[in-house]
């Protein structure tokens, strides 16, 4: 390294993207300033890197983000990163720019295309960022909280209208892997049945709940289903309505919803936490890494860990629904 140059740190965000992304880039940007380091912000995620679309950031062009949904550096899929030939060309793209070090913020396909990059002799760091929460080695990632709170304001309002025209409401949220968002979505909106990847169940299971809670008198059926389920969301409505079990079925497909607005308290705190240590974990120089969150501390897990396991939703909870939807 260059001793008469000031440290350069890149950092981009690619996948999906999740409330929270821009408070982490700002403590980067910020962070690194405050150690003498220079910020080059990569545009359009891997693609950008490939490309070499870089620009210097400041503080400046940091300010007023904290509170914004999305990411000022753009994302995107790169599946030319995943071959051998994308990878060399975001390698010489770096060099070129002078680029020392690299904060990969995103899921769990970016924090493979983070170990492969370190595999390669750049140093990097990743943040998880994804609001499925399907991270291994954090307890939570940046995005999650806000999807969660998005969710939550969605089906509060839905059960207005299921108790006003006595319904069952069929709700899909995001979580093709992993149940996260939809377990704790049944616990906090008090579901009366969810559907989750990590347990799979028979429509005869679920319209026989649903019947069950006609007959006790509920005002209505709230039913969460995770978008990677065993039974997709239209086939498992027209089943119920087959069925006959008391309660019109509705389907509502939050959708992309879940990825937009402005990140919540705790989701801002999180990415500043996490962008804050990032950095520090690159002047120290460590690489190979990501950081996360593990009891009430920022501590950091190996890459090569984080891309070797897979995480799911917690079952305590799952089971917590059944318990109660009395």
């Amino acid at each position: 390294m260059d001793k008469s140059k000031p440290f350069t740190i890149g950092v981009l965000t690619s996948g999906g993207d999740a409330p929270g992304m821009n408070a982490a880039i700002r403590a980067v940007v910020r962070t690194s300033m405050t150690h003498g380091a220079n910020v080059l912000g990569v545009m359009d995620g891997f693609e950008g890197l490939i490309n070499g679309e870089f620009r210097p950031l400041g503080a400046r062009d940091v300010g007023g983000i904290l509170q914004r949904g999305g990411t000022i550096l753009q994302t995107s899929r790169s599946p030319r990163f995943m071959e051998p030939k994308g990878q060399r060309e975001a390698i010489r793209h770096m060099n070129e720019a002078g680029m020392d070090a690299l904060v990969v913020i995103g899921g769990e396909g970016s924090l493979h295309g983070a170990y492969a990059l370190h595999q390669q002799g750049i140093k990097v760091v990743g943040i998880p960022g994804s609001i499925d929460n399907d991270v291994w080695g954090t307890n939570i990632s940046i995005g999650t909280d806000t999807a969660m709170n998005t969710i939550m304001d969605a089906v509060d309002k839905l059960r207005d209208t299921a108790s006003s025209h006595h319904r069952a409401f069929l709700i899909e949220t995001m979580g093709r892997n992993c149940g996260y968002l939809a377990a704790m979505a049944g616990v906090v909106c008090g579901a009366e049945v969810v559907l989750i990847p990590e347990v799979p169940v028979t429509v005869e299971d679920v319209a026989a709940a649903v019947e069950d809670a006609y007959k006790r008198g509920k005002a209505h059926a709230i039913i969460i289903n995770a978008e990677g389920s065993n039974i997709p969301t239209t086939e498992l409505a027209k089943a119920i309505d087959d069925k006959d079990v008391g309660f019109n079925t509705r389907i509502s497909i939050l959708g992309h919803i879940q990825r937009g607005g402005s990140p919540t308290a705790y989701d801002r705190l999180l990415a500043s936490r996490m962008g804050v240590k990032a950095v520090e974990v690159l002047l120290e120089g460590k690489s190979g890494v990501m950081t996360g969150l593990k009891g009430r501390g920022i501590e950091y897990v190996p890459l090569e860990d984080v891309i070797s396991n897979k995480r799911t939703a917690n079952l305590e909870y799952y089971e917590m629904t059944k318990t109660l939807a009395r």
